[in-house]
C-alpha cells in the first residue's frame, strides 16, 4: 500500500472543504481524482504532497516514497533557461559529473598527481562516482530530455530561451516535462492535459500507461481518463467514493449505485414511517386504556429507542445542479458566414501559415485543430480584426454577430465583483443579474467575489454567462472546455448541439470534438486542410498522408455511395464545373434507380436511396453557391 487516508478533514478558513476522506492506493495503480470544481481535489493533492497538513485524520505514505507534484506554473530564477529547468531532476547526477571532471583534472595534472596516496584516493572516489553516474543513466540525460520534449511537443529552439519569457501554458508544459524526467515513485498531476495538442496528449497517455510508478491525476479529459486510469476516487460533499474501473465504467457504476441507494433510502423511509405510526398508536392505546396500561408505553419507548439507534441513510442526490447554459441568437446570419481567401500571417520574416482558404457556412460547427504554436488563436484574432492580415483577405458575411470566448485561464487584475462585471458586460439590472448568475452556479455571497480571485472554472462560467446574454449567431470559442468540470462540459456540449447558429472552435478535448464537429480545419504552414467529419476521419488522413507534404486542396476520405466529396473553397473553377456535372449525373442515376419497379416495392431500399438523394442534392446546392462565388 502506497497511500492511506483515514478520516481526513480540512478547512480553508471557516469553510469545510474536506469533511471525511478515506481511501487507499496501492503501488503502481493509475488513479483518477474526480469531482466538481471546488470539491477539494487540488487541496487533497497538496495534502498528499505535504504542502498542507490535515486539520483532522491521518495521511500515511510509504516510507522513502519520492513524490512529484505538477505545479500549475513552476517557479524559476530570472536567468534560468528552459534547458536549465529540464536539468533540475538530474541535479545530483550533474554534481557527480562535475566532481568527476574535477578529479580528472587533478589526476591529469603532474603537479598534483605526484602523491601516490592522494592519487589512489582520487581513483577510488572516481570509480565510485562513475558507477553511481552510470546507474543513474547519466550518459543519457540529453537523450531523455530530447525524448520527453519531443513527445510533449516542446520545440528544440525553445530550450535556450529564458523560462520567464514563456507563456503560462508553456511554463506548465515545461513543468510537466521536468516532472516526467524526474520519474518519482508517486506522480501527482493536476490537469496535465490542459496545454497539450492532440499528438502530445496521445503520447502522454502511452507514457503514463507504461509508467512503473503510481499515478494520481486530476483531469476532466474523458478520453484521457478512459485510456490511462484503472481506479476512480470521487470527491463529493467532502467524502471519497471508490470505483475500481475506468471513467466510462465509473459513470455506469455510479448510476447503478445511486439507483440502489435511492431504493434503499425509500425502503428505510417506509420502515421509519411505519415505526413512527406504531409508536403513536401504542401511546394512544396506553392513554385510552382504563385503567391506563403502562405496557403499551414501555413498548412505545422501546420502539423509539430502536428508531433512535437506527443509522439513517442520507437521501442520495440523483441530479446535481448544473450550469444553466442556453445559447440563442438574436437574428440569423447569411448563408456564407466567414470566407478566408489565401490568408497568411507573418511575424517579421517568418510566416506562421500561408494560403489558408476556407468557407464557413451558417449552421456549421467547425473545429480548428493544429499543433501548439501553429497560429490557431492568431487566426481567430485576425478574423475579429484584432490582428492584421499579412496577406490574403478575410470577409464576414451579412448580419454576422460574433460571440467570442478567449483562451484566458485567469481574469486580469480586475477589482470588480462578479456581479459588477456581469452587469457591465451584459447590461442588466441587479435583481435580474443575480438570477442569471445563479444559473451559472454563482449563489448568494459568490456574486460578491472579486473577479481577479476566481478559479479558472469560475472565470469560464462567468464568461459563458455574459456570452449567453449577447445572443450572437457566430460563436468563436478558443479552448472553451479548459478548467470546466465534466458536468459543465456536458452542459456546454448540449447547449452547442442545440445552438442554431455557426460555431468555430479551437479545442484539444477529443470528446468535445468528436461529439460536435461537422468539419475539421487543420491549420498547417501550407494552409487550411479541410476534413469533412470528426476525429476518426482526421486520424485516418493523418495516418494515410506523409508528413511534410504540401496540401493546398482537400484530402477527404473516399465518399460513401450517394455522397460526393465537397471541394474546398479555393479549388479551381474548372474542377467545380466537373464536380457539378458528376453530381448532376449521380442525381439522375439515383432518380432512375428509384423509378425501377423492383426498388419501388422495397420500402427500406427506397428510403435509403431517398436519403442519399437528399444528401446529394444539398451538396449540389453548395457546389452551385461556390461556383457562383468564384465566378464573381
Amino acid at each position: 500500500m502506497m497511500i492511506q487516508c483515514k478520516n481526513v478533514q480540512k478547512y480553508h478558513g471557516a469553510e469545510l472543504v474536506l469533511s471525511d476522506i478515506s481511501f487507499e492506493i496501492s503501488r503502481g495503480e493509475k488513479v483518477a481524482l474526480i469531482g466538481r470544481n471546488g470539491s477539494g481535489k487540488t487541496t487533497l493533492l497538496r495534502l498528499l504532497n505535504g504542502n498542507e497538513t490535515p486539520d483532522q485524520g491521518q495521511i500515511a505514505i510509504s516510507k522513502g516514497t519520492k513524490v512529484g507534484l505538477l505545479a500549475q506554473i513552476p517557479e524559476a530564477a530570472a536567468e534560468e533557461t528552459v534547458h536549465d529547468v529540464l536539468l533540475r531532476p538530474f541535479a545530483h547526477v550533474l554534481e557527480w559529473q562535475g566532481r568527476m571532471r574535477a578529479l580528472e583534472a587533478l589526476m591529469s595534472d603532474p603537479a598534483q598527481s605526484g602523491d601516490p596516496k592522494a592519487l589512489a584516493g582520487w581513483l577510488d572516489e572516481y570509480g565510485k562516482l562513475q558507477e553511481r553516474f552510470e546507474r543513474a543513466n547519466g550518459y543519457e540525460i540529453e537523450a531523455s530530455i530530447a525524448k520527453i520534449t519531443a513527445g510533449l511537443g516542446i520545440p528544440a529552439d525553445q530550450l535556450p530561451q529564458t523560462f520567464s519569457s514563456l507563456s503560462g501554458g508553456e511554463k506548465t508544459k515545461i513543468g510537466l516535462a521536468s516532472l516526467l524526467l524526474e520519474r518519482p515513485d508517486l506522480l501527482l498531476l493536476d490537469e496535465p492535459t490542459n496545454h497539450l495538442d492532440m499528438a502530445a496528449l496521445e503520447w502522454l497517455e502511452q507514457f503514463l500507461a507504461e509508467y512503473a510508478g503510481t499515478v494520481l491525476v486530476i483531469s476532466h479529459d474523458r478520453y484521457f481518463l478512459d485510456r490511462v486510469i484503472t481506479k476512480v476516487v470521487e470527491i463529493e460533499d467532502g467524502e471519497a467514493f471508490i470505483y475500481h474501473t475506468n471513467y466510462s465504467g465509473y459513470q455506469k457504476e455510479k448510476e447503478e449505485r445511486l439507483l440502489l441507494q435511492f431504493a434503499q433510502y425509500q425502503e428505510q423511509q417506509k420502515k421509519i414511517k411505519k415505526m413512527q405510526e406504531s409508536i403513536k398508536q401504542l401511546i394512544e392505546w396506553g392513554n385510552q386504556s382504563n385503567p391506563p396500561n403502562p405496557g403499551f408505553h414501555r413498548r412505545a419507548a422501546s420502539m423509539q429507542k430502536a428508531l433512535d439507534r437506527m443509522v439513517k441513510l442520507k437521501r442520495p442526490v440523483l441530479e446535481r445542479k448544473k450550469m444553466g447554459l442556453e445559447l440563442r441568437q438574436e437574428d440569423r446570419s447569411g448563408k456564407q458566414v466567414v470566407y478566408f481567401d489565401r490568408v497568411g500571417k507573418a511575424f517579421g520574416e517568418r510566416f506562421l501559415f500561408r494560403h489558408a482558404n476556407g468557407l464557413l457556412r451558417y449552421g456549421e460547427t467547425v473545429m480548428l485543430l493544429g499543433a501548439n504554436g501553429c497560429g490557431k488563436s492568431t487566426l481567430l484574432h485576425m478574423l475579429m480584426g484584432r490582428e492584421e492580415v499579412t496577406e490574403g483577405s478575410i470577409a464576414l458575411g451579412s448580419r454576422v454577430v460574433i460571440g467570442y470566448l478567449a483562451q484566458q485561464e485567469h481574469p486580469d487584475d480586475n477589482r470588480q465583483t462578479v456581479l459588477q462585471f456581469f452587469r457591465e458586460q451584459a447590461g442588466v439590472e441587479e435583481g435580474e443579474a443575480r438570477g442569471k448568475l445563479a444559473l451559472f452556479l454563482f449563489y448568494g455571497p459568490d456574486v460578491f467575489k472579486s473577479v481577479s480571485n476566481l478559479s479558472g472554472g469560475e472565470w469560464t462560467r462567468l464568461r459563458f454567462a455574459v456570452l449567453m446574454e449577447l445572443k450572437p449567431n457566430l460563436l468563436i470559442l478558443d479552448e472553451p472546455t479548459n478548467h470546466l468540470d465534466i458536468d459543465s462540459r456536458e452542459v456546454l456540449e448540449e447547449a452547442l448541439e442545440e445552438f442554431p447558429g455557426t460555431i468555430l472552435a479551437v479545442s484539444h478535448d477529443r470528446y468535445f470534438i468528436d461529439r460536435l464537429a461537422d468539419t475539421i480545419w487543420s491549420l498547417e504552414e501550407s494552409g487550411l486542410r479541410v476534413i469533412h467529419g470528426g476525429l476518426e476521419e482526421y486520424r485516418q488522413q493523418a495516418v494515410s498522408e506523409k508528413p511534410g507534404t504540401a496540401r493546398e486542396t482537400e484530402a477527404a476520405p473516399a465518399p460513401a455511395p450517394g455522397k460526393q466529396r465537397v471541394s474546398p473553397p479555393h479549388a479551381p473553377r474548372r474542377n467545380r464545373e466537373e464536380e457539378i456535372q458528376a453530381a448532376e449525373q449521380e442525381l439522375r442515376r439515383l432518380d432512375s434507380q428509384m423509378m425501377d419497379d423492383g426498388v419501388a416495392c422495397d420500402a427500406i431500399r427506397l428510403a435509403e436511396l431517398h436519403e442519399q438523394r437528399e444528401r446529394l442534392e444539398e451538396h449540389l446546392h453548395r457546389l452551385y453557391e461556390e461556383w457562383l462565388l468564384h465566378s464573381e
